[in-house]
């Protein structure tokens, strides 16, 4: 089993007792460790340097003797830091050699040496040789264990992603709807009461009226539109006192109908000494066909203060889907993290369960952070998605703080639920562990939500639980690294 080591064959050797010193080769007997002492060759790289490149054919297995090294994946054309280390003894590069050509013998990521590095090289065929030759029953188990747990992830992973998508789709699609609904309905009744409107105004505008009465009819046009703006909030019985005191004034006027006016005249910020005006701007006989082209002109103007809000709610919720998923931005981006949990919460907004209810403490004084925001928002998600499931029967408090913890930015998300048994709590970061009834849950999120917070940001992930007091804490760095 020989072939050549890139670097050539000048290259340092290591030998037998400083490879019986790495624990990956410790229980290996003297004639295995002599075997790879002749094969493998001592390679030195400096800082800054890259040991391998993502998509290169991976012709060696890397075993790392000293320095420190980052591991990056190549992430929409971004260079993405899994992890870094500088444990003795671990190892990458062509780890998959004994599965032979059914995978793709390529780098799966770049290794980039911080420091000067020095790293155990075998040829990626020696490699494979010897894991076949000398382990054959770990080899079988192995690649079933590779085939198994690769067919595992794929299947539950893209389940996972299509559950928690379909969840906040139904969600944000009935948040859109009743605004949506709302606009559609407002523009049926505005087109109906501009018709009205058009009408009125030919009546009022066919001679009977001179030049002047007619000016003063606009100018009390004009003044209802900026009364029906600013209308002061009023108590349910203020204004069915309003409208009655309305109502008997158009009655008193000859004008039919009054209790069908007065609701939208009271909604517009009239009254009775406004209605007057228009009694001495027109005369008695023009009063009912001003009266109600000024009523058309009130309820025209709050209509399209309803589609304006209507538009506005809708244009706040595909803001916060779009800050949400990210998708117009790049990757790696300085963010404040209020305005992520902020789109996260609006995505959840119809999922909310009964009688649970949201309280926030921001910490505004904290500055914002390097980070990956779409795949902060994704553990944001799975956080506040545990936390009302643990409040789904019960109701409670769900809560969001964020703080200064040292030199971390802390985000907390906590809950009023039973809490989590000690006898679970170890476990709850582990792939596939989950406490929900079967076909609830994949037992992913924590797993996931774990490695973005510590292996991608370099942070940290806490859990502190106990009935009624469930807080889930994710410390970010302040700064890049």
């Amino acid at each position: 089993m020989t072939a050549p080591v890139p670097g050539g064959a000048d290259l340092p050797t290591i030998g037998v007792d400083e490879l019986r010193t790495l624990f990956l080769f410790e229980a290996l007997d003297d004639e295995q460790l002599t075997f790879l002492s002749g094969q493998g060759r001592v390679e030195a790289h400096p800082a800054g340097a890259t040991v391998w490149a993502e998509g290169d054919d991976a012709t060696c297995f890397y075993v790392l003797l000293s320095g420190t090294i980052a591991l990056r994946g190549r992430v929409r054309g971004e260079d993405v830091e899994v992890t870094r280390t500088d444990q003795r003894g671990v190892y990458g590069g062509a780890t998959q050699a004994y599965l032979g050509d059914r995978v793709p013998q390529t780098y799966r990521n770049s290794l980039t040496a911080l420091t000067d590095a020095e790293f155990l090289v075998l040829p990626a065929q020696t490699f494979a040789d010897v894991m076949r030759d000398w382990f054959p029953m770990a080899m079988h188990l192995l690649e079933g264990l590779f085939y198994g747990m690769r067919a595992a992830q794929n299947t539950v992973g893209e389940r996972e992603r299509l559950l928690a998508l379909g969840q906040l789709s139904a969600g944000l699609t009935h948040e859109l709807n009743n605004p949506a609904a709302a606009a559609v309905r407002a523009t049926s009744v505005l087109r109906g009461r501009v018709a009205g409107m058009r009408q009125k105004l030919a009546m009022i505008a066919d001679g009977r009226l001179d030049g002047r009465q007619l000016h003063r009819l606009v100018e009390l046009q004009d003044e209802a539109v900026k009364r029906a703006a600013d209308v002061p909030a009023r108590t349910p019985l203020a204004i069915s006192d309003a409208e009655d005191e309305l109502s008997d004034w158009l009655d008193d006027h000859g004008i039919t109908g009054g209790w069908d006016l007065a609701p939208t005249l009271v909604a517009g910020g009239v009254d009775t000494p406004w209605l007057d005006q228009i009694t001495d701007a027109v005369g008695a006989d023009n009063l009912e066909a001003a009266v109600r082209w000024l009523t058309y002109t009130i309820e025209t103007e709050l209509l399209m203060g309803e589609i304006e809000d209507a538009v506005t709610r809708i244009s706040t919720l595909v803001s916060a889907a779009k800050q949400y998923s990210q998708l117009d931005r790049a990757p790696h981006q300085t963010v404040d993290v209020h305005e992520l949990l902020d789109a996260t919460l609006v995505m959840f907004n119809a999922k909310l369960p009964e009688g649970v209810r949201v309280e926030k403490h921001y910490d505004r004084t904290l500055p914002a952070i390097p980070a990956y925001a779409a795949e902060l928002n994704q553990v944001w998600t799975n956080l506040i998605d545990n936390a009302l499931g643990a409040m789904r029967d019960t109701g409670g408090t769900l809560t969001l703080r964020t703080g200064r913890v040292d030199e971390w930015l802390c985000v907390e998300v906590g809950d009023t639920g039973a809490g989590i048994p000690a006898d679970v709590r170890p476990r709850i970061f582990e792939p596939f562990f989950t406490t929900k009834p079967v076909g609830e849950g994949t037992g992913l999120g924590l797993d996931i939500s774990y490695r973005i917070v510590v292996k991608k940001h370099h942070g940290d992930i806490r859990v502190e639980s106990a009935p009624g007091d469930t807080r889930f804490q994710v410390l970010l760095p302040l700064t890049a690294d």
